[in-house]
């Protein structure tokens, strides 16, 4: 005689159907220590993201309804500082792989939804002001809003006929543009660009462009490398500076736009889901972008709460191509003269 075959849920068969929310794991019953070597964070943080995003997490028509928003939380980040979807770490917390992975998507579909929250350029004439003056305090480069620049997220491969997400490597991943301020707080995240396009091209059908050409930010502009166009709101580099001027000007520059880097590493470093040493994201474009959007939030969650710690010279380091690009010669001649008359004015 057959015998019927029933599919359960792991967690309906451990923690049973009555109950409304699941008490797997308790932040009380363990230290800090052990929070930060597991999920990345201290526990004040995690409080303050179950606060944050508790009532998106318990909303009735989510699948994970049955756990906590503190489970759910504990979960994603486990999956972003660690990159692994591990055993054991859904056994520490009391929840299967596949629960995890839920928990996953509802948290970051949480955090995209604060991303306009979080990552915005400052609005009024103090904050602006503010920001300038701490890029100046760097290497004495005036009129910075911010610095931008590229980098690479590698990603599972869409399908085998799509190669617009295939990279100069041959590696399938997103271009991310990003704008930092002088701490490493982002100003602009834009993580859904197929990796097959140069970062020129990304800048130029991006949003930020579109923000800068159209709204205010008149009196002050990006750092940018030599992999874009310079721009009446986008300060390049020199291709060949033959002045003392045009040297400085370089250096200044050059320094200045080095915290992009800086910010860059601190995120891979906090963030081993991004860092390519678990494997590429397995996940479809939208969902990486997704994941990728997140972890810019929490990245300025953290700095918010004083975890700004800049990662060492030897963090883990993101698989990302070698540009190979063409120094970009602009025929913008406002530009030309705006970064002229910058360099005769501050660097003479």
């Amino acid at each position: 005689m057959a015998v019927p075959i029933a599919v359960l849920d792991c967690d309906l068969l451990l923690y049973g159907r009555g109950h409304r929310t699941l008490d797997r794991f308790k932040l009380e019953d363990v230290t800090d220590e052990y929070l930060v070597s597991t999920y990345g964070f201290p526990r004040q943080f995690i409080y303050y993201l179950v606060d944050l995003l508790g009532a998106t997490l318990s909303r009735p028509t989510q699948r994970s309804r049955a756990i906590s928003p503190e489970t759910q939380i504990l979960a994603a980040l486990g999956f972003y500082t660690s990159g692994s979807f591990q055993t054991r770490m859904g056994d520490a917390i009391g929840i299967s792989q596949a629960s995890m992975s839920r928990c996953v998507a509802n948290v970051t579909d949480a955090l995209v939804e604060r991303a306009p929250q979080f990552i915005h350029f400052p609005e009024d004439e103090a904050a602006v002001q503010s920001v300038k003056d701490d890029f100046y305090g760097l290497a004495g480069m005036p009129g910075v809003l911010g610095v931008v620049d590229c980098t690479h997220v590698a990603i599972k491969a869409p399908n085998a006929e799509d190669l617009s997400y295939v990279n100069r490597k041959g590696l399938h991943s997103l271009n991310c543009l990003m704008v930092c301020d002088a701490r490493g707080v982002l100003l602009s995240a834009e993580t859904h660009w197929p990796g097959s396009l140069p970062d020129c091209t990304v800048l130029e059908q991006a949003a930020l462009t579109s923000q800068f050409e159209t709204e205010l930010h008149k009196d002050g502009w990006l750092l940018g490398d030599s992999s874009f166009l310079l721009r009446t709101w986008l300060m390049t580099p020199l291709h060949i500076p033959e002045t003392p001027a045009e040297y400085r000007y370089n250096m200044a520059h050059s320094a200045t736009h080095n915290i992009i880097e800086r910010t860059f590493r601190t995120i891979r470093s906090r963030f081993r889901c991004l860092d390519g040493s678990k494997g590429t994201l397995q996940y479809s474009p939208e969902k990486s972008s997704h994941i990728i959007l997140a972890c810019c939030v929490l990245h300025n969650i953290s700095l918010e709460h004083g975890l700004d710690v800049w990662s060492s010279p030897g963090a883990a380091h993101m698989e990302q191509p070698e540009e190979e690009y063409e120094q970009m010669e602009s025929v913008d001649s406002e530009a030309c003269r705006i970064r002229q008359e910058l360099l005769l004015t501050h660097f003479t």
